[in-house]
């Protein structure tokens, strides 16, 4: 065992250490700037690989093309982890590449004498990325693709909009996200996905699949939707090429029937409409029509989608006639009386504001630098039980600083409250958050509602008043924070920082102020909030005389 253990090269010592780091982490869907350290662990893998293959290979040539493909793969992506990962398509076949094609390898080279490799690749792959991330990773793509209505070639080909690192997928890569969707119960998007596996088969890509097996899911996918003409039609497309697939001569047989069915059962229908003509046309005039104002209540879920695509309320002209931007001295603070910062509104009702050029680059490179070791899939409070759970409409990590940690997040904490008016020592840690693949959080409040009396009762310092959102990113596409009840958008901007109230001065919620993460489509974010509560803010904020005031 002896001998083994001084055989092992340099490169694995520190391989371990950095995979020490990463043990301690789960859910690497979850948070892009965690996944970069991904990159860079398989960057060491090829490394381990690439030493292996000069041993053996004239046994390992079908190895060695694995090899050279991910070498110049990560050898790309570790000049710009941040950007490359920012492309969802590349953070999905990380979490493939990882969870499934490194295992099928190792059962490829477990077939030969492969001591050294094989103990290495075994013991780091116990830090991989799990079957969870790998359905994450894709489940955030189809989510992508519902948001921002983009259609299956437009994500298999790469053409995202502000990618720097364009990325194909391969049938096997459509077929596994199709695969995940059926696994879901997901027709709808097991469809789109092996209809793009088959369409990129059909235009002569290579592939180790072939067509039948993508038709079999296929046209079940599209039965299970009730479009049993269409799946009639692949499942005939399926027997031409294996004419002896039992399942899909047993499939055929029981459509043809039912097709037969519904045929008969519409000519019967038909002939009915016939016989009472006069009875169903008086019928007809006594429906009443949607009224306009029906009509125009859009679901919650569709305004919010709207509005991350940049869709939805545009303000009035005489609206954003009100909405100004101004040099702000914070009521003659005297540290801005000389150097005042530059603000402009976003909306008005409920008033958010941004301020402008508000934290240094430095400033926020630190507070990842502190966040990043700490991150943890970030939580939401059960409104029954009010335990701390994670919860798939928030995808995204999370970590909390204070001045102990570093005194500049003191100094940060000064400056929301010089700009602000309100009392820092009653409010929440900064709280930072780096968003996943896909990365959002759905509609939600941050102040406690009154059916909700134990909500922050155990910090005893009273509501939620305020919030204030630093952007310590710019995103390439999506990403935006959205107040669907509103019609409010304001996108990210890296270092700028938002704020509003959560509260009328009543003390009263404004429920004008439910808001919502965007999905992340193509890039990094990072942002870092600070919940400001009621205690503290007496004289700061004095109560209001109506409910609405």
């Amino acid at each position: 065992m002896l001998w083994i253990r001084m055989e092992l090269p340099c490169w694995c010592l520190l391989l371990l250490s950095c995979l020490q780091s990463l043990s301690a982490h789960n859910d690497f869907f979850t948070s892009i700037g965690q996944m970069t350290d991904l990159l860079y662990t398989e960057k060491d893998l090829v490394t381990s690989l690439k030493d292996y293959i000069k041993a053996e290979e004239s046994k390992l040539e079908q190895v060695k093309r694995w090899a050279d493909k991910l070498d110049s793969l990560t050898a790309t992506a570790t000049q710009d982890p941040e950007g490359f990962l920012g492309h969802p398509v590349n953070a999905f076949k990380l979490m493939k590449r990882l969870n499934t094609e490194w295992g099928n390898l190792e059962s490829l080279v477990l077939s030969d004498t492969t001591d050294g490799f094989i103990s290495n690749l075994t013991i780091q792959r116990q830090h991989f990325p799990t079957d969870e991330d790998q359905t994450g990773a894709a489940k955030a793509l189809l989510r992508l693709q519902d948001t921002y209505r983009l259609d299956a070639n437009t994500i298999s080909t790469g053409n995202l909009p502000g990618v720097k690192h364009k990325s194909h997928m391969t049938v096997e890569d459509c077929y596994e996200l199709g695969k995940i969707a059926y696994s879901e119960v997901d027709y709808y998007h097991t469809e789109l996905w092996m209809a793009q596996a088959l369409k990129q088969l059909d235009d002569g890509e290579e592939s180790t699949l072939d067509k039948v097996t993508v038709l079999d899911y296929l046209s079940y996918a599209i039965y299970q939707q009730g479009e049993i003409e269409r799946a009639l039609e692949y499942t005939k497309r399926l027997l031409e090429l294996d004419p002896e697939h039992q399942r899909a001569k047993g499939n055929l047989k029981y459509f043809e029937f039912q097709l037969e069915k519904q045929k008969k059962a519409a000519d019967a229908e038909t002939e009915k409409q016939k016989e009472q003509g006069t009875t169903n046309t008086t019928e007809k005039k006594k429906v009443k029509k949607r009224s306009p104002k029906t009509f125009s209540l859009i679901p919650e879920r569709k305004k919010y989608e709207m509005l991350c695509r940049g869709e939805g309320i545009r303000m009035t002209p005489r609206r954003q006639s009100r909405l100004f931007c101004r040099y702000y001295d914070s009521n003659r603070n005297p540290k801005y009386v000389l150097g005042p910062v530059k603000q402009q509104d976003e909306w008005d009702r409920p008033y958010i504001v941004r301020y402008l050029d508000i934290i240094s680059d430095a400033e926020m490179e630190r507070i990842k630098q502190l966040a990043k070791p700490r991150l943890r899939r970030a939580t939401i409070s059960n409104p029954v039980t009010g335990v701390l759970e994670t919860a798939s409409y928030r995808i995204s990590k999370s970590a909390w600083l204070t001045g102990y940690d570093d005194p500049m997040i003191d100094t940060i904490n000064q400056r929301i409250e010089d700009l602000t008016g309100l009392e820092m020592d009653t409010a929440e840690e900064l709280q930072i958050a780096n968003y996943g693949v896909g990365g959002q959080y759905e509609p939600h409040f941050d102040f406690g509602r009154k059916d909700e009396p134990d909500a922050f009762k155990e910090l005893g310092t009273g509501n939620r008043i305020a919030t204030w959102l630093f952007y310590m990113s710019n995103v390439s596409a999506g990403g935006a924070t959205v107040f669907p009840d509103v019609g409010a958008a304001v996108w990210p901007q890296k270092g700028t920082a938002v704020f509003w109230y959560n509260l009328f001065a009543s003390g009263e919620g404004d429920y004008s102020t439910r808001h919502a993460a965007c999905p992340v489509l193509v890039g990094n974010k990072w942002v870092s909030n600070k919940w400001i509560h009621e205690r503290g803010q007496e004289w700061r904020r004095p109560c209001g005389l109506s409910e609405a005031e």
